[in-house]
């Protein structure tokens, strides 16, 4: 993505936007953002940025991710992070799926798997900071309130002498990143070894998680903790042992006395209050997306004059259309000051998405959202706000706010699928029956 604006002349409160290596853009972050140096002090591995993305995709193998993907040592795609901050669109990764012309049987896993990223993306639009409420009553025959409302420290800090636990938990505050089969398996060890809300363990991750993604994320955790599922997931050392190797197990101080060993019916009786069958059965209208696609393609040219683009954190890469449709009006990124004072974004994630932003054409700040985007308007003359249009119900608040000083234009990107009827959210299933026919559609007449 090769993008060529001039910047405004800068001015104090500017973020620097120019280093000589990653240990130099480390020291100022840790400077600039010290909250969030306080929750891990390192860079991510992972490399942040649209080329870095491109790179990832390049390695990208649809067969071998669909036959090998819940093994910890699998072909996964680990695109998770790109996706989630719009350096890599799904209806992008779709149709890159389709220019490899290859049997649908080959692609289908991987396409699956994005549409449940679309799934969660809806949910998440229809219920909104609702994501932090459990959507369905638990099916564990525990209440709710039987849960404990802090992560225990010796989870926290890698120490429960677990070795499988303990070392998800230093992949997870280490690298910023998790195989999914491990975020699952660690999950279901908060929620129903240790008995700790589910909403403890989410948080956990989004300070971590260079991802971030509070649609996945919360909906992952509900579907483990059963509070968006029909059941409870739970593991056993078999299951680990299969997609894991056995090398936990070896180096493991607790091997005689595992919780995870028995059969699943042994574990589930072990954690579980039985309860009668179809008693939290979901109205199904509750789920149902008012507005399938979301879209909204008016680009905002016969509204406003000379607008500023105001990128966030969902829209860094090329799927943003106001990239192409407005080459000439000034950008703005805000790091949000109170989100990051509060202790909701560590230095790996903040790290991956200030890497990124160093490809792009913007002028950088840290405070309030609002204020610094009003005062950006008045610095470049600018009569309103572009915007792609968010999915965070946070950034949907500074929308609101910003309304009242200036007027706002939001736009879609293109969807993943579009569909012809607002679909049914209650299970991934019956998503997937209306979803997946149109998907195959577009392989076929490719």
């Amino acid at each position: 993505m090769a993008l060529h604006r001039s910047l405004p002349l800068p001015e104090e409160g500017d973020l620097t936007r120019g280093f000589p290596d990653r240990n130099c853009l480390l020291q100022y972050l840790r400077q600039e953002f010290p909250a969030a140096a306080a929750i891990d002090g390192q860079l991510s591995p992972v490399i942040g940025g649209r080329k870095a993305a491109e790179l990832a995709l390049r390695r990208v193998d649809p067969l071998a991710y669909g036959r090998s993907r819940n093994f910890l040592k699998g072909a996964v795609t680990q695109l998770s992070p790109y996706i989630r901050h719009g350096l890599l669109g799904l209806a992008e990764l779709k149709q890159w799926l389709v220019d490899q012309k290859r049997p649908w049987r080959d692609q289908e896993k991987l396409i699956s798997e994005l549409a449940w990223r679309d799934f969660w993306q809806r949910v998440w639009q229809q219920f909104g900071d609702g994501i932090w409420q459990n959507i369905e009553e638990l099916k564990t025959g525990h209440s709710a309130e039987s849960y404990g409302d802090s992560l225990p420290l010796d989870l926290r800090n890698g120490e429960t002498k677990l070795a499988c636990i303990d070392a998800f938990q230093r992949q997870l505050v280490n690298t910023g990143w998790l195989h999914n089969h491990a975020r699952l398996w660690l999950a279901a060890y908060v929620v129903h070894w240790r008995r700790v809300r589910w909403q403890m363990g989410a948080r956990w991750f989004l300070q971590h998680l260079i991802d971030a993604d509070p649609a996945s994320n919360n909906l992952s955790w509900q579907w483990v903790a059963s509070c968006f599922s029909a059941k409870p997931y739970v593991f056993n050392r078999a299951n680990l042992e299969k997609y894991a190797g056995d090398s936990f197990c070896r180096s493991c101080a607790m091997v005689n006395s595992c919780p995870f060993d028995g059969s699943y019916e042994q574990i589930q009786g072990q954690l579980f209050i039985p309860i009668q069958p179809n008693t939290n059965k979901l109205n199904d209208n509750k789920l149902r997306a008012e507005n399938s696609n979301l879209a909204n393609h008016n680009l905002g040219k016969e509204k406003l004059v000379k607008p500023l683009l105001w990128i966030h954190q969902e829209s860094l890469g090329p799927a943003n259309p106001l990239w192409r449709a407005w080459p000439e009006a000034p950008g703005l990124f805000v790091f949000d000051r109170g989100c990051i004072e509060d202790g909701q974004i560590g230095l790996k994630r903040l790290g991956f998405v200030y890497e990124s932003l160093l490809e792009l054409p913007l002028v950088l700040r840290n405070g309030d959202p609002v204020l610094e985007i009003q005062a950006f308007a008045n610095r470049c003359g600018c009569d309103g706000v572009l915007t792609q249009a968010p999915l965070d119900p946070h950034l949907k608040r500074i929308i609101a706010a910003l309304q009242q000083q200036l007027p706002v234009v939001e736009v879609a990107c293109e969807p993943f699928v579009d569909l012809p009827s607002p679909p049914q959210l209650q299970r991934f299933t019956k998503f997937w029956k209306l979803a997946e026919p149109l998907l195959r559609e577009q392989f076929i007449n490719e």
